[in-house]
């Protein structure tokens, strides 16, 4: 009999979590003045062309912006790529184009 099958069976998802943690929506600022705009490319197809369309924008309202990329688009971003986003920004884009 196929495991799978068996009733008693319990198949659990690894990368599932039980208690995620829930966190309060932050409201937006009033204004970009004085902010710096983190884009993320994700290493998706045509994520750094919408980001350096998104970039155009920001630029031409006086806006700041970084760049940043995650090494591939198959894993999480590295944690030292996080902390320096929440170092250097105030606000984040992040690229999900395909």
């Amino acid at each position: 009999m196929n495991q799978a099958m068996n009733p008693s069976t319990k198949l659990r998802d690894p990368t599932a979590e039980t208690s995620p943690t829930r966190r309060a929506r932050l409201a937006p600022p009033p204004s970009l003045d004085g902010k710096v705009v983190a884009l993320m490319d994700i290493g998706k197809s045509r994520g750094a062309e919408f980001l350096d369309r998104l970039e155009g924008h920001f630029k031409s309202a006086g806006v700041a912006t970084k760049r940043y990329r995650k090494p591939t688009n198959t894993k999480v971003a590295p944690a030292a790529v996080l902390q320096t986003i929440a170092a250097e920004a105030q606000l984040a884009v992040i690229a999900l184009s395909d």
